[in-house]
């Protein structure tokens, strides 16, 4: 049995958690769908509808990236090793943002 897809409301609470995550908030740009006509700044609603279509059309291919893992790895530990963070050109900064 296919899982679920995920509704819009859902694909929002995660788009805004992700985007808050990266210290962008949406609630910044202008309300509703028309684009501000001094800053050309897009709506609030069409960047979610675009940022929705985005991660729909994505789900199903990062979902199913995982590292290889060398020969005769155990499974488990495989597992573990694809959920590993991405290498970052500067280390440092985010070792800061990690610390409690």
């Amino acid at each position: 049995m296919a899982p679920t897809p995920p509704t819009d409301a859902e694909l929002d609470v995660f788009i805004r958690a992700r985007l808050a995550s990266l210290g962008i908030d949406l609630d910044q740009l202008p309300a509703g769908t028309a684009a501000d006509p001094e800053t050309g700044a897009p709506g609030q609603a069409s960047v979610l509808a675009s940022l929705r279509s985005f991660v729909r059309g994505t789900i199903g291919g990062l979902a199913a990236y995982q590292m290889p893992a060398p020969a005769g790895t155990d499974p488990a530990v495989a597992r573990a090793l694809s959920q590993q963070a991405a290498p970052l050109l500067y280390p440092s900064i985010a070792t800061e943002w990690r610390k409690p």
